[in-house]
Parts: C-alpha cells; structure tokens; sequence
C-alpha cells in the first residue's frame, strides 16, 4: 500500500486515525466501484465519523453506525447493537464494517445483521484484523489478562477466509478478499497507548478492569508489543498491522 499525505477527514499521515481513515477509504472505493455516481443507500456500521460523508455525496444516503456513544462525531450518527441493526430487511444498497461487526460477541448474529439489512444483489465490504501480526499479539495479551467469557470466539477469526465463509456461507454469491496493511506513525509507542487508552474501547475497558501491578505489568507488555512491531528505527513509531480487505455480494 502506498502512501499519501492525505485522506478525506484526515489532515495527514501522521494523524492519529489515520490507519482508520485509509482503511475506510480503500473499502469504500472496492465496495462501490464504478457505481460511485450513481445514488446508493449507504449503512456504516462502527464507524460514525468517518470519511463516507466526503463520498458519499449528491444523491447518496448515509446513516452511520457507532457500537459505542463514545465513538459518535457531535451531532452525527446513531448508537446501536450490530447484534439488532434498527432499519428494516434490505434497506442498503451497500452495507460497510470497518473494524467494528467484528467486536461483536456473537459472531453468527452480526454477520446474519450485515446480511439482513443489504438488499438482494447489493454489497456488504468490511475490513477485519487478521490472527496474525500485530492486532493478533495484542488481543492475545488482553486475553492473558482478562479470559474472554465461555464460548467467545477471537474477533481476527473474521479476518480468516475461513471463518467468512462459515459466517456468510450460501447467503452470499460472490466474495473478493484482499489482503492490506494499515500504518500506525506515532511520536512514540507510549503516544500510541495513550490515544488507544482513551479511544479504543478493548484497552480502555482492559484498563478500567485492571488496578495496581497487574495494569502496570500489563501496559509495559503492550509496549514491549508495540517495540517488537516497531520499524521506524528511531525513537518513534511505525507499525504494520495487517487486515482482510472484504467485498461481498448478497445473493
């Protein structure tokens, strides 16, 4: 993936959701092809703030989804479950997930929800954290220190082709897969654990769980993480996590 100096709703690489913008974009641009001018009825699921309102213009609607009030722009967006989408059977043309249907406790459900709400022929894209690499080595360390409940599957098990296959199965006619990376630039590992403490909602729960040594020993294994990831050869940092670029089509 090459990069710029720019995306829609971010002023630079270096913004710290930049990752997250890019990532939105690239998806966008897969999920609507050629059909960009024509008016298409647009679900954003989990990402409330980001740059589909600059594509998404003219005719287009959009209604953006955050499974977290603390994740709405001011006065955009809805707060709901992905596990009971508010909008009736097949009322989106293309149905996009970034990093967000994944978090959902039950897996089956929330790919069922994606499914339901995009209509016949239309699109459903997402783009999931794969098991391995860097988002991988860190839900495993949350896990070391807060076991998920019985029967909770791993969230990068949707960034396998596999696990797609058995959430979405016959329900779906086509199904494109690209593998991505996305680029943390951080003025350090520690500027990295400070944004994510305060605005991704896994650590900041994991941190409001753990007191005492426990969280100290914790967020100094999340930094030894972040080092062993770090490529910037300096002091600041520049990691590559890697994720499944999905595009489907609802049969």
């Amino acid at each position: 993936m090459t990069d710029t100096k720019s995306q829609p709703g971010s002023s630079s690489i270096d913004h710290p959701d930049y990752w997250w913008y890019r990532a939105r974009t690239e998806l966008l641009r897969a999920a609507l092809g050629d059909f960009l001018g024509e008016p298409r009825r647009l679900l954003d699921v989990g990402s409330a703030d980001g740059p589909s309102v600059q594509w998404m213009q003219g005719d287009h609607q959009r209604v953006a989804i955050d499974l977290d009030p603390r994740g709405l722009a001011p006065g955009e967006g809805l707060c709901a479950s992905a596990l009971a989408l508010p909008f009736r059977d097949g009322s989106f043309d293309v149905v996009l997930s970034v990093y967000g249907s994944i978090f959902a406790p039950q897996q089956e459900l929330a790919a069922t929800e994606l499914l339901r709400v995009c209509r016949p022929g239309g699109t459903i894209g997402m783009a999931n954290w794969t098991p391995e690499g860097f988002w991988g080595e860190s839900f495993a360390l949350l896990a070391r220190y807060i076991p998920p409940a019985a029967g909770l599957r791993p969230a990068t098990e949707w960034g396998t082709e596999r696990r797609l296959r058995e959430l979405f199965g016959d329900r779906i006619s086509a199904m494109h897969i690209e593998p991505r990376s996305a680029l943390f630039r951080f003025r350090s590992s520690r500027h990295w654990i400070e944004v994510f403490s305060t605005y991704f909602g896994p650590i900041m729960r994991t941190l409001e769980t753990l007191d005492g040594q426990r969280r100290a020993s914790y967020l100094a294994d999340l930094e030894s993480v972040l080092q062993r990831f770090n490529r910037s050869g300096d002091d600041t940092l520049v990691v590559s996590a890697d994720y499944l670029e999905v595009v489907m089509t609802k049969r």
